[in-house]
């Protein structure tokens, strides 16, 4: 799970496994693999670093991977 914040400041917590994209439309933009789309006040760049540690904590990405392998 990431921590993510609405555009209204409300927090909640994001399954990162069921993020299909990430998009900048200004705002970011996540659409989820089930179609519902949220949008955060985190920036892309924001989102897939948080995405990549969660995949680092449950083991799906190595330790070694360097950034720009993800």
């Amino acid at each position: 799970m990431i921590t993510l914040t609405r555009l209204k400041g409300q927090t909640f917590l994001l399954n990162a496994a069921m993020i299909e994209q990430v998009e900048a439309f200004p705002d970011t933009t996540i659409t989820l693999s089930n179609g519902k789309k949220i949008v955060v006040q985190e920036s892309m760049e924001s989102v897939q670093q948080l995405t990549t540690a969660f995949y680092r904590r449950i083991g799906l990405i190595g330790l070694s991977a360097k950034e720009g392998d993800e």
